[in-house]
């Protein structure tokens, strides 16, 4: 099977969110199936091409991309995923890709993506190398699916070819006014109210990759169900129903290599299910770093988290002072929204004995919080996948999640299956709900044996990206069948 990977991001090159990570690792786990992995994504200035050792194909230089009435021109990079076969390629056009970000504000948004669309479709036919499926990630992709059944469809080199959209977070569309279509060169015949190009009088790259796709994936199994509602939906829920046969939701993986207590290079003491005694050492080194007191017996509860809405952190606002009453420490790391961050300095202060605050991002406190944390707090609003969940219970660190998205399929609350609970959950999006679900998590903190029992279901957990590959190779067969 080759499989073209089209992304806008991609670890270990440029990240911005969890996109990155399923590009950097997906593609590597498809490959250790046999497939043949080509990625492509724009060569943004926040890319090293020297630390990366990407190299410049000579032969493929000054391409040209008509984009509505400009012709602009790209040259190709080459490099590999690090301790892979996968191939990388980069699309290089400074005017486009020079801007210290990967997302901007600017008037040109949708060239961008355009123009970085069109230069994939262009150089295939120059590598001769006719894909099986296109995998296109998010908006920026989106386009792909109707460019090969119009512009590009009279390329024998995309006639088998199928392709597949994944959508990480419906949230975010590609919305651009209708005068971008002339941009993509694309028709106006298909733009019209409820049409495959328009939605809330916009054109929308989201809705009309959704339309031509011949599949459409998201990151967990609820997450696919929740998209078709008006409440998590953002507008595209009807589309998404009439294509309900054609969605399927698959759970992300996890980097088993970075996030493994056993071999983790970066938290001072190692440990398995097997022997837990390390991670005990790792609370205390947890708590120096913090400054609070170690208390073996006093459980200590981590956040690693964007602070932002769709995070949920307006819940803890009016249970937190009756929280501080509990037997509990609390760790924080992450920034945002400027009113989550004052909230979280405040209480760090007024609880300076309990609560531990860091603003920004820190990868070796990030280790540290889900190693030496007894549990791990994400009560979010919505979470199409999330993977700190999935770091958190693999480090025997117990969740307490909303129960929603990828959450719901990956934390199993306790009380409600014993024989395989290996977490808490709760459902209604309300302050007395995450606050009951904190306090059944405590109570249970403190009958060791059924602690120790849950804390090694969520070890033996197998979140790797070994199995969500095998299920994207079912559906990559299922989207070759309607070609």
């Amino acid at each position: 099977m080759k499989v073209c990977f089209i992304t806008s991001e991609c670890v270990p090159f440029v990240k911005t969110g969890g996109l990155a990570d399923v590009s950097g690792s997906l593609p590597v786990a498809l490959s250790n199936l046999g497939c043949k992995v080509k990625i492509f994504l724009p060569l943004y200035d926040l890319i090293d091409i020297n630390r990366h050792n990407l190299k410049i194909i000579s032969e493929f230089k000054n391409n040209i991309v008509q984009v509505g009435e400009k012709k602009k021109t790209f040259n190709l990079f080459y490099g590999k995923l690090p301790d892979s076969n996968v191939e990388v390629y980069f699309i290089d056009c400074s005017e486009y890709y020079n801007r210290r970000k990967v997302y901007t504000d600017d008037e040109d948004e949708d060239e961008r993506f355009i123009f970085f669309q069109n230069a994939v479709l262009i150089t295939l036919p120059k590598l001769q190398w006719s894909p099986d499926i296109m995998h296109c990630n998010d908006w920026q992709a989106s386009l792909i699916p109707v460019y090969l059944k119009t512009n590009f469809d009279r390329d024998s080199l995309f006639s088998e070819t199928a392709t597949l959209l994944s959508i990480h977070n419906i949230g975010y569309q590609g919305r651009f006014p209708k005068e971008t279509l002339l941009k993509a060169n694309l028709s106006y015949k298909n733009y019209y109210p409820d049409g495959p190009y328009e939605l809330d009088d916009s054109f929308c790259f989201l809705k009309t990759g959704i339309m031509y796709s011949d599949i459409i994936s998201t990151v967990s199994p609820t997450y696919a169900k929740e998209i078709q509602t008006s409440e998590f939906g953002a507008g595209l829920d009807n589309v998404l129903r009439d294509r309900k046969n054609d969605l399927y939701g698959i759970l992300n993986g996890i980097d088993t290599k970075a996030w493994n207590p056993e071999t983790d290079k970066i938290i001072p003491y190692n440990y398995t299910y097997e022997n837990l005694d390390n991670k005990q050492k790792n609370k205390k080194e947890l708590l120096k770093f913090c400054g609070l007191i170690y208390e073996e017996d006093t459980p200590v509860i981590g956040i690693v988290s964007r602070l932002a809405w769709q995070k949920g952190f307006e819940l803890l606002v009016p249970i937190f002072d009756e929280l501080m009453e509990q037997k509990l420490k609390i760790v924080i790391l992450g920034d945002g929204e400027k009113k989550y961050e004052d909230f979280f300095r405040k209480v760090s202060l007024k609880y300076a004995d309990k609560v531990f605050l860091y603003i920004g991002y820190n990868n070796e406190l990030a280790h540290l919080i889900t190693a030496g944390s007894d549990m791990f707090l994400m009560p979010s609003r919505y979470e199409p996948c999330g993977l700190n969940q999935m770091y958190s219970l693999n480090y025997g660190t117990v969740a307490i999640v909303r129960k929603t998205g990828g959450l719901a399929d990956t934390v199993i609350d306790y009380d409600e299956n014993k024989v395989s609970g290996n977490g808490f959950s709760f459902d209604a999006f309300e302050p007395t709900e995450l606050l009951s679900a904190i306090k059944r998590a405590l109570n249970l903190y403190e009958q060791k044996d059924k602690w120790n029992e849950i804390m090694k279901r969520g070890m033996q957990e197998d979140f790797s990206w070994a199995h969500s590959a095998r299920e994207y190779l079912r559906v990559y067969e299922k989207a070759k069948k309607s070609v």
